[in-house]
C-alpha cells in the first residue's frame, strides 16, 4: 500500500510487513494545540481521523490502534516544497533541504540529482532545476496542494 493522501487531509501507509499501517492527519491551523505539549489527542483520532480512514478503506473499521505519538512538522515555509541544488552565493555548497514530509519519498531522485550536479555540474536523470534557489530569491512559490 503505498502513501494515501485523502482529500479531506486524512493520510495512512503500510508500516512494515506485518499488516501495520500508519496514519494521521493535522488539524486545522485555528486549532493547532500548543507547541509545547505533545501529549497525544486521543478524541481527534477517534472522532475525526479514524471515520476519515474508515470511510476511505471500509476494512480500516475493524482495525485497532496500537500505538500514537505526537511530534512536530517540520517544512520549508516559503512553498513547502524542497529546496534543491546550488547555493546562488556560496561556491560548493549544495542543498537538498526542506521537503516537508515527503524527503523520504524525493530522497532516492534528490540524492542522484545533487551527485549529479556535484560530480557532472548539472542534471543529467531529471531536470530538477525548479526546486532551486531561484524561486525563492524571485518570491515565486511551487504550488503544490497535496502537502
Amino acid at each position: 500500500c503505498p502513501l494515501l493522501v485523502d482529500t479531506t487531509g486524512a493520510y495512512f501507509r503500510r508500516d512494515g510487513i506485518t499488516g501495520n499501517y500508519l496514519g494521521g492527519m493535522s488539524p486545522p491551523e485555528d486549532e493547532e494545540p500548543d507547541p509545547s505539549d505533545l501529549s497525544v489527542d486521543h478524541d481527534f483520532f477517534q472522532e475525526r481521523l479514524w471515520p476519515r480512514l474508515a470511510h476511505r478503506v471500509p476494512a480500516f473499521a475493524s482495525l485497532r490502534l496500537r500505538g500514537c505519538w505526537a511530534g512536530y512538522y517540520d517544512h520549508n515555509a516559503f512553498d513547502r516544497n524542497g529546496v534543491l541544488g546550488p547555493h546562488p552565493r556560496l561556491e560548493n555548497l549544495f542543498f537538498a533541504a526542506g521537503f516537508s514530509g515527503h524527503g523520504l519519498q524525493h530522497a532516492p531522485a534528490a540524492g542522484r540529482a545533487v551527485a549529479e550536479l556535484v560530480v557532472k555540474g548539472q542534471y543529467e536523470s531529471l531536470d530538477l532545476q525548479r526546486l532551486g534557489w531561484g524561486r525563492l530569491v524571485e518570491g515565486e512559490p511551487l504550488e503544490e496542494d497535496g502537502v
